[in-house]
């Protein structure tokens, strides 16, 4: 009898033990990120995650009761990693696009920016396969971007360059290695415009557009089936939406830059 009673109080305990590291989890919610893409995830001098998405989705874990916690891989790595559980969501200014639907699902879409091509002030340069013939354009690997550019202009004479990090290609545009560079506007600006390197440089032509390629907008990628997940960011979502949180972000770190998804 004794032996039972200790039976069954290692399993009571073990159960409590299971029940309390799940209740744990349940409450935590590990973001996936690159952290070298100002204004939307970067870090300040001291270290610390900084920027529109971290902003935004520290709001969203308020509005969904859970707390935020950060998980660091390169950009091409999110998704694969996000399968593998290293984390439960992307959070890191990825376009819902058709192909990674393929692999993932994705939330309402939390905001929209543009992408854009730039180059050297007065280059002559326009976003279109016949202006850039024979040029080398960088862009972020794993990106839209890339997709975009491959898909449009390479066939077509332009040299299209990957970057593990956006700011390689920054350094290669500066270097004259590079003709242009395909970015979102917003991480074109703060991320190097508007630095000291990006003086005589400048957003050449207009955005470019492809909804298939560029997806529908910016929202947090989910696992397939993790449907509990996806309906509660969804509504915390639609929260800071309508209490102007992510308005007031997206000003702070966009300025004038129009983010409604439209």
């Amino acid at each position: 009898m004794i032996k039972l009673n200790h039976k069954l109080a290692v399993a009571l305990a073990l159960a409590c033990s299971f029940a309390s590291t799940a209740a744990l989890a349940a409450d935590t919610l590990r973001f996936g990120l690159e952290a070298q893409y100002p204004p939307f995830e970067s870090k300040s001098a001291t270290g610390e995650l900084q920027g529109l998405d971290i902003d935004v989705g520290n709001a969203v874990c308020v509005a969904a009761k859970m707390t935020c916690k950060w998980v660091e891989t390169s950009f091409d790595g999110l998704i694969p990693a996000l399968q593998g559980r290293k984390f439960d969501a992307i959070n890191s200014a990825m376009n819902a696009t058709e192909q990674r639907r393929q692999a993932i699902d994705f939330t309402t879409v939390v905001y929209r920016v543009p992408t854009q091509l730039i180059a050297k002030t007065g280059s002559g340069l326009q976003p279109t396969a016949e202006s850039l013939k024979g040029k080398s354009v960088g862009v972020l690997q794993g990106s839209i971007q890339e997709n975009y550019a491959k898909a449009h202009w390479a066939s077509n004479g332009v040299n299209v360059v990957p970057y593990q990090d956006q700011n390689q290609a920054y350094a290669d545009l500066v270097a004259g290695r590079l003709d242009g560079t395909l970015v979102l506007a917003p991480a074109g600006q703060t991320g190097f415009l508007s630095k000291p390197d990006g003086k005589g440089y400048s957003f050449v032509g207009a955005p470019v557009r492809d909804d298939k390629i560029l997806g529908s907008g910016i929202a947090y990628g989910v696992r397939k089936g993790d449907d509990a997940l996806k309906a509660k960011l969804n509504a915390a979502i639609e929260k800071v939406k309508a209490d102007g949180t992510i308005d007031k972000y997206a000003k702070k770190y966009l300025g004038d830059i129009d983010i409604s998804a439209k």
